[in-house]
């Protein structure tokens, strides 16, 4: 019966050992968490192109120029994330999808605008909330360009892109809640002037 006991004690011991170790790591990956700067735009370390796909090439200026930074109501909360690199992803799959069969181009974005507005003086309930108000509609610049396989220019040229009717335009049920929706829709938009056709 001692034994029983003895060895009962031990297991009871080495679950409680185990469960201190459990709680040690896990108070050591969030201390580490806490630690760690969050992953900004302006970050000069990031890259600012995208690997090529099916003969689209994005790249992008510096970020700290870009409007929603430069008149954010809240520029720490503004250059948070990935958002640029998300939005750049987007445009060049968007345009991969439908460019003509034997044509490049080569997409530079040179500013943003996303929407919506952060708005501190409401309270520090409300500086990292990023309020929707039909004022501050979603624009993108960039430049683009178009060349047929020998390198002939087909199109050379700014585009801006706005949606000042965002918030009445198109909303599908159930999606608004995703990031950069409204951003999206409006470069899908905008591809699909851009390219009528879609090529493959």
């Amino acid at each position: 019966m001692r034994a029983t006991h003895t060895l009962q004690g031990h297991r009871l011991l080495h679950l409680s050992a185990l469960r201190m170790t459990g709680a040690v790591l896990l108070a050591a990956v969030l201390a580490a968490c806490g630690n760690m700067p969050a992953r900004t735009v302006t970050n000069p370390d990031l890259p600012r192109a995208l690997p090529e796909l099916d003969h689209v090439a994005v790249a992008w200026t510096d970020p700290n120029g870009f409007t929603d930074l430069s008149r954010s109501g809240n520029r720490a909360e503004a250059r948070r994330g990935t958002w640029v690199q998300d939005l750049a992803e987007h445009l060049q799959k968007a345009v991969a999808a439908r460019l003509p069969e034997g044509e490049r181009a080569d997409i530079t974005i040179t500013d943003i605008r996303r929407a919506g507005d952060y708005e501190p003086w409401r309270g520090p309930d409300f500086d990292r909330v990023r309020m929707m108000r039909d004022i501050h509609w979603p624009q993108l610049i960039l430049t683009l360009r178009r060349t047929t396989a020998s390198g002939q220019v087909i199109e050379d040229g700014e585009r801006i892109l706005r949606d000042p009717a965002y918030l009445t335009s198109g909303i599908g049920a159930g999606r608004t809640s995703q990031p950069l929706y409204y951003e999206k829709r409006m470069i899908d938009d905008w591809v699909r002037r851009e390219f009528p056709a879609p090529a493959r």
